[in-house]
């Protein structure tokens, strides 16, 4: 016979607590269930004998005849013999008349048959009469495990009896507790003492975070169960410290995720590594990944839930925390979140965080969609493969198309932050390949014979090839990722063209379009310059959409689009004519855009460009950089520089001679009729004047024709920049140019008239004149008295127009 077998020692500890729950649990149930079961049989029988009394028949008498039957029952009574002195045969006759119905005993008021009546009464009682009743059964005797004892005769397992409180103990002991607490109430705290009290809580608290935060960071792999412990308190109920304590836990979890997760993603096991026998240390790596990754699961579920509870204005049943508490608590597990996106793109879960952030890029609370966009933003910078890129935009690109494209704009502006278009695929393949090192010669002829010098040097020339073919592999799997994630780009895009031209998303696609264009297939070339000549004709568009459009337009026709026979003179008429609507002294971000919109039309497309249309932009630049912000205007006279360097014969607007027959129109809104060589960069002499010196440098550089030797060359940290590079590093940080137009040129015109040091009075008067007859207009709509305020300059100065 088999001696069953006792568990061990280590399997009882680690089931007989869940075991003795599990008993307990079942136990109260059964306890309940009977208690339920009673009460719903005592119910049914209440009303069983109720509904009996309320059929029984009653006697049409009134109350008095009923007191007059009442005391003829009493004189019968009195009259009647006592039972001692009756007979057995009488007494038997008696009790069998009474457990009959007969005629003489019905009440005669009653029409229904007496049988009918005595069976229905007798049927309903008997029905529960004969039911089994059940006693409720002593409850069974809980067992605690203690220690087995080894005998001779094998192991013997030992337990003893739980205690168990009778109910009736328990409630004389909530009695007596209630009792006690109403004898002794609570001493009233002053401010001071619930302030300290509540310090001293929030003390211990962090003390108790800081504790297990660094008893995991030491050693994650023995400690990762006290991740659980801290986990737990995440719900925290005391109402004085909760949301502190709350806030703190999820910050520290944070940390110690982005410290002890590995550098790749855990994979669950399959049910044939979980039977295979591994080593102690392989199963203790399996046991912290499997903890670390449910811990981790568990932590996002909390943030998630925290968040959603803060979007339904959900209020726990604890009530802990207010309403006004939770947005706080929202916005701290927003930013853990967002601090998980970045720093752990390869991690487990990452595609549940992209879900989770995405569509509060589109919140109506500003610094959480701000903390949103930003993370995306980094995400996109520092994603070298392209996985967490790709990821990211499908779900954009999904919850545009899902809420009608009623997003906010800044939500397809991260698009602009992807590494495509400037992605460096040799370096981000070195950076990824693993990185081997190998021995030098010294190393080798000092270290090895010569037999095994050979052996390395074969060893190492495979090792490279197979690195260079990992480093291929790479680029492919990049270019594949990249080539996918335009695909939905573009898609969203042109879905937005199509479908919702009058959106706030227009300006974001017209400036993603302009960046990515040379990447659109030469398929689309044809009807999405079509579609972007219609949109700058319907006049809908605001200035700086409208420069976006030129803008895309020239990058398409720069790059695949040279095989097109496209001309595209209606965007550099378009160009031309809007020059003068630039603000003078709001904002210069428009003159950036403008800026490369004359880089791609001229300097990528010089063979194209007539000398004509070079001429006339040119004169209208340097007209422009007289009423611009300083910073601008060294962007616009670096563009003259390279106007005068890729074109010849652009010094024609040097000389005082006319070239040719006509006046010059500057009024006029087509380049190729203005006639621009019958003119002069008087412009110059004034910015020669300007208070920026560098803007002075450009101006002399540029009267001596933009040389490049000689003692008229620019220096070589303004020459070898471009007009991009330099607009925006002698921009004005910090400072807001938003007063009214009057005041900005106002502002202009005492520092001209602070320079007597470089202009006569004469000088200084006509041009006071003059900048306070362009306070009176719009900042660039002077084309009207353009050629009054020229032609008196140069009386002024002596030179000829």
């Amino acid at each position: 016979m088999k001696i069953p077998r006792v568990p061990s020692f280590r399997k009882l500890l680690r089931t007989s607590q869940i075991k003795l729950d599990n008993k307990l649990k079942n136990k109260q149930y059964k306890q309940k269930s009977a208690a339920k079961k009673y009460r719903k049989e005592q119910k049914k029988l209440r009303e069983a004998v109720r509904d009996a009394i309320s059929r029984k028949p009653f006697p049409l008498e009134d109350c008095k005849k009923k007191q007059v039957a009442r005391k003829w029952e009493e004189k019968e009574e009195e009259d009647a013999l006592p039972l001692d002195m009756m007979d057995e045969d009488d007494l038997k006759l008696m009790e069998d008349l009474a457990q009959r119905a007969s005629f003489l005993t019905r009440d005669l008021s009653s029409n229904e048959p007496v049988h009918v009546k005595k069976r229905k009464h007798e049927s309903v009682i008997e029905k529960y009469e004969k039911m089994p009743r059940r006693l409720q059964t002593e409850p069974e005797k809980e067992l605690i495990h203690l220690l087995p004892i080894k005998d001779k005769s094998g192991i013997i397992p030992q337990a003893v009896e739980k205690p168990v409180l009778n109910d009736e103990e328990e409630d004389t002991e909530d009695m007596e507790e209630a009792e006690d607490l109403n004898e002794e109430p609570l001493p009233v705290l002053t401010p001071e003492e619930m302030a300290a009290q509540r310090r001293q809580k929030l003390q211990e608290r962090k003390m108790h975070i800081a504790a297990l935060a660094s008893a995991i960071l030491s050693e994650p792999d023995s400690n990762i169960k006290k991740l659980k412990e801290l986990r737990a308190m995440l719900m925290e109920q005391d109402p004085n410290v909760a949301v502190i304590v709350r806030k703190l836990v999820m910050v520290s979890l944070m940390e110690i995720f982005k410290d002890i997760a590995p550098s790749y993603k855990i994979r669950p096991l399959t049910e044939a590594e979980k039977a295979t026998k591994v080593k102690k240390e392989t199963q203790k790596l399996r046991e912290f990944e499997e903890g670390l990754v449910s811990q981790y699961k568990f932590y996002l579920e909390n943030l998630e839930q925290t968040i959603k509870d803060w979007k339904q204005r959900k209020l726990k049943k604890s009530n802990v925390i207010s309403l006004k508490a939770y947005k706080g608590l929202a916005e701290v597990a927003v930013k853990c979140l967002c601090e998980l996106l970045v720093a752990l793109p390869h991690f487990n879960f990452h595609n549940n965080i992209i879900v989770l952030i995405v569509p509060l890029m589109n919140d109506p609370s500003k610094m959480i969609s701000e903390l949103c966009v930003e993370a995306v933003k980094k995400l996109f910078k520092q994603d070298k493969l392209g996985y967490a890129s790709l990821g990211v935009v499908k779900v954009i690109s999904g919850l545009v198309r899902g809420r009608n494209y009623d997003v906010r704009p800044e939500v397809l502006k991260v698009f602009l932050h992807l590494r495509i278009k400037e992605v460096e695929l040799q370096k981000d393949s070195e950076d990824i390949a693993p990185k081997k090192k190998f021995m030098t010669y010294k190393e080798k002829r000092k270290n090895l014979s010569r037999m095994q010098r050979k052996w390395r040097k074969a060893e190492e020339k495979l090792e490279r090839e197979l690195l260079e073919a990992e480093a291929s592999e790479s680029k492919e799997k990049k270019l594949k990722l990249h080539t996918e994630t335009l695909n939905i780009v573009f898609v969203t895009y042109f879905r937005i063209l199509k479908k919702a031209q009058k959106s706030p998303l227009l300006p974001a696609v017209l400036e993603g379009l302009a960046k990515f264009a040379h990447l659109i297939n030469v398929e689309f070339f044809d009807d999405l310059l079509i579609v972007l000549h219609s949109l700058i004709a319907s006049g809908d568009l605001s200035y700086r959409e409208s420069l976006h459009c030129v803008l895309s337009a020239f990058h398409i026709l720069s790059g695949q689009g040279d095989v097109l026979n496209i001309d595209p003179m209606k965007f550099y008429t378009h160009l031309y004519k809007t020059l003068f609507s630039l603000h003078a002294g709001g904002t210069n971000e428009d003159i950036g855009i403008v800026l490369q919109c004359l880089d791609v039309m001229f300097a990528k497309r010089r063979k194209q460009v007539s000398q004509q249309r070079a001429l006339a932009f040119l004169k209208r630049l340097s007209i422009l950089a007289l009423h611009v912000l300083p910073n601008s205007s060294v962007g616009i006279l670096a563009t003259n520089r390279i106007f005068m360097q890729t074109f010849p014969r652009m010094d024609l607007l040097l000389d005082n001679e006319s070239q040719g027959s006509g006046v010059y129109l500057p009024e006029l809104d087509e380049p190729e009729h203005c006639n621009a060589q019958n003119t002069a960069l008087w412009e110059l002499h004034l910015l020669q004047r300007h208070y920026h010196p560098t803007v002075q440098k450009f101006a002399s550089h540029l009267i001596a024709g933009a040389p490049t030797e000689g003692s008229g060359a620019l220096p070589l940290d303004l020459s070898q920049r471009s007009a991009t590079e330099l607009f925006e590093t002698y921009c004005m940080k910090g400072m807001t140019f938003n007063p009214p137009v009057a005041s900005v040129t106002s502002r202009r015109k005492d520092t001209f008239l602070q320079m007597d040091s470089f202009v006569d009075e004469e000088l200084n008067k006509q041009l006071q004149q003059h900048i306070s007859e362009t306070v009176a207009h719009k900042p660039l709509d002077f084309a009207k008295h353009l050629k009054e305020s020229s032609l008196q300059f140069f009386t002024v100065t002596g030179l000829s127009p």
